[in-house]
């Protein structure tokens, strides 16, 4: 007889300390988990000649000890790698452990919700399906229902926990379907005597047909670390017949000998009465409204006002708020307002999407967008032991992709493999993750596919990180016998939860590589500095089949890239000084952002902004993200104008 979820829980909670003290005692090695900056974001959008480092200089200056060298964070990836990579810390950020103020998440807890985004372009309307990875993620945590739900969610509190500073706060956001399950593992995780409140958030809506009482409400479970927990203390409006009979004054209560309790007004104005843990609280109505426009393309976006209590009762001034499920970036859009510092997490790219975009929306201070450094290769750990090579990641990949390994003679790295189609044979390459595929590996494939046993007809390159130039590599090569792909990557999550190699051959689509050009570049000397325009060419999206869409979605999408292939860049940015390293973005533009043409569907096609005048050629770099989540960097030299 199978066993009673509550006679699963102690098992579940165990297991998940288990799972948590690993990543903590991997914090020590060589080997443990780091954040890679992928861009540094000084929001400017689309203006035109702003003095971008008066305005870094101005939004990045930070008051109060300590803080000088903070910088708010988006990152993307699964948030328990996350976790570990902030609780490590690395060179040049330390550990946040025992440092954050306040954790808010609001993790998925309806295993039927609909996560579908509505794309909009031009003439046309596209409906996407969840990224796998973020299916996969998802389905993860339904696999077995509510047991799975809560495998999942226990290691990252026992982690959230180790985070939180001993007077730091933690609100989780559920409703009916798994919040009573979960208080109770939170009581084990954090203790029941650092349970502090139910707070219930009562909301309306549209009623629904029902012979049950209306479902209104979530519960929000806040705990603390110790008993002596941050709180700033909330007033609520008085009710209204306290506020007619004494005119909305601060009300003092005293005794008579007799014991009579008399309660009269003062001359000093009322703050109202203490906050209860009932807050009535709008839902964000509609895709009309501010707050959706702002950044919103979930039906689960929370409303602002809802944070504000959160944030403001619950971390300090200039403290650290950390939410490890961003969606739509409420936390982060909030504490940026009220002056706190900020981290937020996502696992689906247009999750970080809609963030970045809210912010640089917002004006917010500079902050970096991270993603986790070399994810494959910590999946791979994960999945196959701290002992695993790269060389195994390889075999594994050309199995997938349906190749035969050569002969080890010819194959020392296990990198290479070979399919035969049509008479014709095929030399395929698979790449490591812990490098970006360019233009060296590309002649290295040519040449190994004309020298190699004999020589081949094709050569297939299986790339997971590619440097910016590879469309520019490719288009210069010419070759019509090289072909490069794209490894899934979330193969390591889907071969996990399939459970084998096999179980998941034939299933794995390698997607062809997309690219960005631009039309050659501009300076001008102005009396200020110098101006630089930078204009889009053209947007390539080789492999559309790879797109989760259905067959209308798809056959739409074909009829935009043949008609105006520049109108699926969701966002591009542009760093006028690239140094080969860090991405820093001083001018920015997306759709929805009608400042520049008044156009919400597109982006504009051109950046021209004000630069600080320097000699000698500048190497600029542009980083586009189509609507799909696709990343595309071009880099360019621009000559010194003429004098």
């Amino acid at each position: 007889m199978p066993r009673s979820l509550l006679e699963e829980l102690p098992g579940i909670v165990r297991d998940g300390r288990r799972e948590a003290e690993r990543i903590l005692e991997s914090l020590e090695s060589r080997h443990r988990v780091r954040l890679q900056t992928r861009e540094w974001v000084l929001p400017s959008k689309d203006a035109a000649a702003t003095d971008w480092i008066a305005q870094a200089q101005r939004r990045a200056r930070l008051s109060g000890e300590g803080e000088a060298d903070w910088q708010n964070r988006l990152i993307y990836g699964d948030n328990l790698l996350a976790m570990a990579a902030l609780l490590a810390g690395d060179d040049d950020t330390p550990s946040l452990r025992g440092k954050v103020d306040l954790v808010y998440i609001d993790p998925p807890f309806d295993s039927k919700a609909d996560y579908r985004i509505q794309i909009n372009l031009p003439g046309v309307e596209l409906e996407q399906r969840p990224t796998v990875i973020e299916q996969f993620a998802y389905s993860d945590a339904w696999a077995d229902g509510t047991a799975s739900y809560l495998r999942m969610i226990v290691p990252r509190l026992v982690l959230m926990r180790e985070l939180l500073a001993d007077t730091g706060v933690i609100f989780v956001h559920l409703d009916w379907h798994v919040g009573h399950y979960v208080k109770i593992a939170m009581d084990e995780v954090f203790g029941k005597r650092n349970f502090r409140n139910e707070i219930v958030w009562r909301y309306r809506r549209m009623p629904a047909p029902s012979r049950d009482f209306q479902k209104m409400h979530d519960a929000i479970y806040r705990y603390s670390k110790s008993i002596s927990p941050y709180f700033f203390q909330l007033f609520e409006e008085n009710a209204p017949s306290t506020q007619k009979a004494f005119g909305g004054k601060k009300i003092v209560t005293t005794f008579k000998e007799t014991g009579e309790k008399i309660v009269q007004a003062t001359e000093e104005d009322s703050a109202g009465t203490r906050m209860s843990d009932v807050w009535e609280i709008s839902y964000v109505q509609g895709s009309a409204s501010a707050e959706r426009r702002a950044g919103g393309y979930y039906g689960t976006q929370k409303p602002e006002k809802l944070l504000e209590r959160v944030i403001e009762s619950s971390c300090p001034p200039r403290g650290i708020v950390v939410d490890f499920f961003g969606g739509s970036g409420t936390t982060a859009a909030v504490a940026e307002r009220l002056g706190r510092r900020w981290i937020t997490t996502d696992l689906g790219k247009p999750a970080c999407m809609i963030m970045r975009k809210r912010l640089i929306d917002q004006d917010a201070r500079p902050f970096l967008y991270q993603a986790i450094g070399d994810y494959q290769v910590e999946t791979a750990k994960s999945h196959m032991g701290r002992g695993f090579r790269i060389g195994d990641l390889a075999e594994i990949v050309l199995s997938l992709y349906g190749a035969l390994p050569l002969p080890a003679e010819e194959n020392p790295l296990r990198n290479l493999g070979q399919v035969g189609f049509a008479g014709k044979k095929t030399l395929v390459l698979a790449d490591s993750p812990n490098k970006l595929t360019g233009d060296a590996t590309l002649r290295r494939a040519i040449a190994q596919r004309d020298n190699l046993m004999g020589g081949w007809d094709r050569v297939v390159v299986l790339g997971w990180n590619f440097e910016p130039s590879i469309g520019e590599s490719l288009a210069a090569l010419n070759d019509s016998n090289l072909e490069v792909l794209v490894i899934p990557p979330d193969l390591l999550d889907r071969l996990r939860k399939k459970g084998g190699i096999e179980k998941l051959r034939g299933q794995v689509r390698f997607s062809s590589l997309q690219y960005l050009t631009l039309k050659p570049s501009r300076r001008q000397r102005t009396p200020e500095g110098e101006e630089l325009q930078v204009t889009l060419d053209n947007y390539v999206l080789l492999s559309p089949e790879a797109i989760n869409l259905d067959e209308d979605n798809r056959l739409r999408l074909q009829k935009v890239l043949a008609a105006e292939p520049l109108a699926l860049i969701e966002y591009w940015a542009v760093d006028p000084d690239y140094d080969g390293q860090v991405f820093r973005s001083v001018w920015q533009d997306y759709r929805g952002n009608t400042a520049g043409d008044g156009d919400p569907l597109r982006v504009v096609k051109q950046a021209r902004f004000a630069v600080p005048a320097r000699p000698g050629p500048r190497k600029i770099c542009v980083r586009a993200v189509d609507v799909f989540g696709f990343e595309s960097e071009v880099v360019q030299d621009v000559a010194e104008p003429a004098a």
